[in-house]
């Protein structure tokens, strides 16, 4: 991420939190917008910025042969835990930390559910290496 970048993030994040800090003495719903929307355009900024280091992750697992499903599994997995972080610290942020909290819960369940097929090779690969 280039200077500049983060210059405009940091401007972004800045200009959305004191304009949803203005916005709640007068109208709280229309705060709530303003931090959704600032926080979904640095959400949207980072993902451009990330999508050459997935390229640099896919070229380093091709090289050791690792195969392309479990990169798809890391993505995967990287994106729920994202996800799931700006959501949870928007509904923390309205006060609503029962619902952040599921959320959280929610995300760490599916991160599971979509590993199984990685531990069902690790185990694999133990047994058949035990078994030798």
């Amino acid at each position: 991420m280039k200077l500049m970048d983060l210059i405009a993030v940091a401007g972004i994040g800045l200009v959305g939190a004191a304009a949803a800090v203005l916005l709640k003495q007068y109208k709280p719903e229309y705060a709530m917008l303003i931090s959704l929307a600032a926080a979904g355009l640095i959400f949207g900024m980072l993902v451009v910025e990330l999508i050459p280091a997935f390229s640099t992750m896919r070229s380093l697992m091709e090289q050791v042969s690792f195969s392309g499903e479990y990169i798809k599994i890391l993505i995967k997995c990287l994106g729920i835990c994202y996800l799931c972080e700006l959501a949870g610290l928007i509904c923390k942020e309205s006060g609503q930390l029962a619902i952040a909290s599921k959320i959280e819960l929610a995300g760490k369940v599916a991160i599971l559910l979509l590993c199984l097929p990685m531990f069902e090779a690790l185990l694999g690969t133990a047994l058949s290496l035990i078994n030798l």
